[in-house]
């Protein structure tokens, strides 16, 4: 279906980042369009600071922003600062999209929000006599939307997941672990509530990366593959980060379990550069992390061509299930960034928010 374009023309746009390379490219562009442009200078509001940010975009109200705000550095900095790199730079871009968005609106939910004129044509019982008593108005009470839901995250810790080759950064689970932490801290800070299958129930707790090292630590259960079967709620997202290495038949399965009271997920493939390419070459031993058995490859090189295609034909397989179902599907290589997964994730969920999911394609996030 064609996408209909996102007009500028007579509209506020907010290029956040305006100082850097790419943010004074889009000013400079942006300069020759009919519209009001907006910048800010970082000494006035730093976009980590989520009151700040919030308050300058009740008081702006820009229409469209374009986000070129990043943290970065040196080479030395970016390879022994990742993680606060990643940090600062997924909560500069959580901040903006919740700014821009705005959280407060009318909806279905507890707490009131404000009244507002009834509108010919309007139920009758949605007036409030007893506010509409005090003028020649009628009002309707309206409720603030509560947007919270949950999110289930799950992170493969099995054996397989401590492989890393000489070309990846981080091992699997270093970068499950990861992008699962900032995720849910992600999560937190934009009001949901987040839970790990069989460690820690869903909680909206601005400690939450304490509770799920303080529950990992703690866990002497074994560590399956694939999560094992619960229910979750009809409107809850789910998030598994495996290396899906199981039999499709054992996915399958699994997809059938969680899908079935509704939910919505994002299956991650999470891959070391050797699992792709299979650069062995000579005579090589395999073993089999979590089952112990051993393969010798008498001529390695020999066997790359055929384990590459039967590798896309179980990503194929995998993809074909999750489509059925709606949910997505993507991979991830430990070479790459763990900032372009978590991007990926947050705003996917961005956009199946609030129970009205709009239809989404999977694409590699490497």
């Amino acid at each position: 279906m064609a996408r209909t374009p996102f007009e500028l023309e007579g509209k506020t746009v907010f290029v956040a980042g305006h100082r850097g390379m790419v943010g004074a490219a889009l000013v400079r562009r942006l300069a020759q369009e009919d519209i009001e442009l907006q910048t800010v200078a970082r000494s006035e509001v730093d976009l980590r600071d989520q009151a700040a940010v919030f308050k300058w975009f009740a008081d702006k109200r820009p229409q469209a922003v374009f986000l070129a705000a990043a943290k970065v550095g040196g080479i030395v900095a970016n390879n022994t600062l990742r993680a606060e790199f990643i940090y600062d730079n997924l909560i500069i871009a959580a901040n903006v999209i919740h700014g821009l968005h705005g959280r407060r609106r009318a909806g279905t939910g507890e707490s009131f929000w404000q009244y507002r004129r009834f509108v010919s044509g309007e139920p009758s019982q949605n007036v409030d006599w007893r506010r509409s008593a005090r003028d020649d108005h009628l009002y309707v009470r309206e409720q603030e939307w509560e947007s919270a839901h949950t999110v289930w995250l799950w992170p493969d810790r099995s054996p397989s997941m401590a492989f890393a080759s000489k070309e990846a950064r981080d091992s699997k689970l270093e970068r499950t672990l990861i992008v699962t932490f900032a995720l849910a801290e992600l999560l937190v800070v934009g009001g949901e509530r987040v839970g790990i299958p069989g460690l820690i129930n869903p909680t909206a707790s601005r400690t939450v990366i304490d509770k799920i090292a303080q529950a990992m630590l703690h866990d002497d259960a074994a560590r399956p593959s694939l999560p094992r079967s619960f229910v979750p709620s009809a409107l809850a997202e789910i998030v598994v980060l495996s290396d899906f290495w199981s039999p499709i038949a054992e996915i399958r399965t699994m997809l059938s379990g969680l899908s079935a009271s509704g939910a919505h997920g994002t299956l991650v493939q999470i891959v070391d550069p050797a699992e792709e390419s299979f650069p062995y070459s000579g005579r090589v031993e395999f073993v089999e992390p979590e089952g112990g058995d051993v393969v010798v490859a008498g001529r390695a090189e020999g066997w790359a061509a055929d384990y590459v295609t039967r590798v896309a034909l179980h990503r194929d397989q995998i993809r074909a299930e999750t489509n059925k179902l709606g949910w997505l599907f993507t991979t991830h290589n430990t070479s790459r960034s763990a900032a372009e997964l978590l991007l990926f994730l947050h705003g996917g969920m961005t956009v199946n928010k609030g129970g009205a999911r709009a239809s989404v394609k999977a694409r590699r996030s490497s």
